[in-house]
């Protein structure tokens, strides 16, 4: 327990104020036994144990070839074990204050553009999504678009039963008037634009 307390805390204060000797606290935390850091990321990983592996040798690597910091530019982050387009886009934006990056995609956002049609046809990945909107997307909104999708598409437009009835954007959503009429076949049309009220 005590070891997930430090590296919540160190992990934390990094993101709020990144400094080489937090970086260096977190690294000594992971380069522990392998007992200990197995157990503990384990337990807050069950489902994903690569991602103990991945941490190891990123920290490994930042170490070894980056004097213990983060690389400043896509290509190198992309060469960190387990680290794909969304997280170094991710890293970007945090670490360096870089949105000129570009727009950080993962399923639920990829899910949520192909639902909400703010791509011009279907896209088949993240990345591909990714492309679409920027084609159109004010720069100043890459670096929000993550963070506004990622919770929302969590808790209401679920991979399978979204939560249309309840959504307040069912108004605007082709998906929704679509899963609302498959989901309720006696519902009149015109009660499919009308405003949602809130569920208490």
């Amino acid at each position: 327990m005590q070891v997930w307390n430090l590296l919540r805390k160190v992990s934390l204060n990094f993101l709020v104020a990144p400094s080489s000797s937090l970086l260096e606290e977190v690294l000594s935390v992971v380069m522990l036994e392998d007992g200990v850091v197995s157990e503990t990321y384990g337990r807050i990983m069950e489902e994903d144990k690569s991602k103990v592996k991945y941490i190891k040798q990123t920290t490994v690597i930042l170490k070894e070839q980056y004097n213990g910091d983060i690389p400043s530019s896509i290509s190198e982050l992309l060469k960190l074990p387990g680290v794909g387009p969304k997280m170094s886009h991710l890293i970007m934006k945090i670490a360096w204050n870089n949105v000129s990056a570009s727009v950080s995609v993962d399923t639920h956002v990829h899910r949520i553009v192909n639902r909400l049609k703010w791509v011009r046809k279907e896209t088949k990945n993240p990345e591909e999504s990714r492309q679409a909107l920027e084609e159109w997307m004010p720069r100043e909104l890459w670096s929000r678009t993550n963070w506004l999708l990622v919770g929302f598409g969590q808790q209401t437009c679920l991979p399978v039963n979204p939560r249309c009835a309840g959504c307040l954007n069912r108004d605007i959503c082709p998906s929704a008037k679509n899963n609302l009429r498959k989901t309720n076949p006696g519902l009149p049309p015109s009660s499919l634009h009308q405003p949602c009220q809130q569920q208490q």
